[in-house]
């Protein structure tokens, strides 16, 4: 009886180990690709540097997801319906987050793309102010003592007109 197992079990056991390794090598990928990035990011600007930190924490992301997908089909575990609803799932959330989501990617292209700095003084879908700080949803002005949050979408899709630059 042992001898009829034990191979069957040893097969199993090249298989997780297989699965294994095909894991933690996607996952050192996505480490090296972070730290890559990161040392990128440390020779630009602050505006720039945001945004290549958070496209290396995502690419990291996805590269661990993907290990863990392809370890699981090395082991011999049918994924299609597992990738099938991860497509699903990420159609229905791109769907209901269409609106954060285009003020997240906004965000990111006004930190690439510097259209105005922090202390500069703007004009934009009617409102004025001085841009006291950018976020990845939101850019915020100040104008008469009064906070005025304006989504990134809004800045990205609307001429912005700049009064006044920040002297450096």
């Amino acid at each position: 009886m042992l001898d009829q197992v034990w191979p069957q079990a040893a097969a199993a056991g090249l298989k997780v180990a297989g699965g294994l390794l095909v894991f933690v090598l996607f996952w050192l990928g996505g480490v090296f690709l972070r730290k890559l990035l990161e040392r990128i990011s440390l020779r630009l600007e602050e505006g720039p540097r945001s945004a290549v930190s958070i496209f290396g924490q995502i690419g990291k992301s996805a590269l661990i997801l993907l290990g863990l997908l392809t370890a699981l089909g090395t082991i011999g575990i049918n994924i299609s319906a597992l990738v099938a609803g991860l497509g699903l799932t990420g159609f229905a959330l791109g769907f209901a987050l269409k609106d954060a989501l285009s003020n997240f990617l906004a965000g990111m292209l006004l930190l690439i793309y510097q259209p105005f700095h922090i202390g500069d003084r703007i004009a934009v879908a009617g409102h004025e102010g001085e841009v006291i700080s950018i976020d990845l949803r939101y850019t915020t002005l100040l104008s008469q003592g009064n906070r005025i949050l304006i989504p990134n979408a809004t800045l990205f899709t609307n001429a912005i007109r700049v009064l006044e630059e920040k002297s450096v």
